[in-house]
């Protein structure tokens, strides 16, 4: 037997293995996550919730993107190239497709954001990785960072009615979280941030289910595709310095008039923020919690939902670990976007509303 020949041949075999793993890890090392996001081999990954997004730095001007939606429907995603907003991409059904990023300025290096734009309850959208030269990005590492819990408000439904007009289309066709509150103040502070919302959903109930047929906001909080299936536990790497929590607009409401609907309840309601609450403690002991109104209920259903927030906020006057909970109430507003939902213009109200009361949280000691 020869044993040189074997030697060699291993030598051929296992190095270029190891050269395809460092490449792959290499690779891996130039992309940048956030959100709610499923890693996959070679450098894939689904993202998943809300804002989810994947960011790279890539030299030159030429840039394609490999992407697919994994549902039997249209996804979209965002897109931002180095600080600008340069448009919604629809994500047709089907295979794997390349997309082309337009490069106009001179710059020699790019920073280029991908953010899903649609939600979690819209399935996934794979990123399959890009034509693009990538370099090493050389952006702080250290921000503050938040999450932001809710509903279709905080997913930003129905804001974006500029390719596809309100009532026509998909309920998502007009889905843009990257413009939704959150996003928005966020890049406002400079701050990294999470969304974890669905439509629909309430604390106790839903929209149009008494928490029968749906699973709400607390039973799907801690499954990282933000549906049933447990299977996949979301990690809960993301620390966030503070969390907000905008639910109670579909606990409130009167559902379609069709389906029956029970009173609201008070005790159910608050009993529910609280479990919920010690939840987000359990993954995020140091955070700051902040709970917020709705910029959809108004009238009498409002000072409800104020005093069952108060009630919340009391159950925790006692709690010497953690920092204190507080509430924040926005104005009154007429959402002019889809289905009496904010559009983006409303969404730019709101985070103006939330970014000096977040800026003076996230810098108390």
């Amino acid at each position: 037997m020869n044993y040189k020949k074997i030697y060699l041949l291993f030598l051929l075999v296992c190095g270029s293995s190891i050269s395809i793993a460092q490449k792959n890890a290499e690779n891996q090392s130039y992309f940048e996550y956030s959100g709610r996001i499923e890693k996959l081999a070679d450098n894939k990954a689904v993202l998943i919730g809300a804002a989810a997004a994947v960011s790279f730095d890539f030299s030159g001007n030429s840039c394609d993107v490999l992407l697919q939606s994994l549902e039997n429907h249209q996804n979209y995603v965002s897109l931002e190239l180095d600080g600008n907003y340069i448009g919604r991409v629809r994500i047709e059904k089907g295979e794997i497709k390349s997309y082309p990023v337009k490069v106009s300025n001179g710059k020699k290096t790019h920073h280029l954001s991908i953010y899903k734009a649609t939600e979690a309850a819209n399935g996934g959208v794979l990123f399959a990785g890009t034509t693009a030269k990538l370099v090493k990005s050389t952006a702080s590492k250290k921000k503050k960072k938040i999450e932001l819990i809710g509903d279709s408000i905080t997913c930003g439904f129905g804001n974006d009615a500029s390719a596809i007009p309100c009532g026509s289309g998909d309920w998502y066709d007009q889905h843009n979280a990257y413009w939704a509150y959150g996003p928005v103040l966020s890049r406002a502070l400079n701050i990294d941030f999470v969304l974890s919302s669905v439509s629909g959903y309430g604390m106790y109930r839903n929209w149009n289910d008494e928490h029968e047929n749906e699973p709400n906001i607390p039973d799907v909080y801690e499954n990282l595709y933000l549906n049933k299936d447990s299977s996949k536990p979301y990690d809960f790497a993301f620390q966030p310095d503070l969390v907000s929590i905008c639910l109670g607009t579909n606990d409130l409401s009167d559902g379609d008039g069709k389906k029956a609907r029970l009173p609201f309840n008070e005790e159910k309601y608050v009993s529910n923020y609280i479990e919920f609450i010690k939840t987000v403690y359990k993954h995020a002991p140091n955070a700051r919690i902040v709970l917020l109104t709705s910029p959809m209920v108004s009238g009498d259903k409002n000072v409800t939902l104020v005093k069952c927030l108060k009630k919340v906020i009391q159950a925790f006057e006692n709690d010497k670990t953690h920092k204190p909970i507080t509430l924040f109430e926005f104005q009154p507003m007429s959402p002019k976007g889809c289905g009496y939902h904010p559009d983006i213009a409303d969404d730019k109200v709101m985070a103006d509303q939330l970014i000096p009361y977040f800026k003076k949280l996230l810098n108390e000691k």
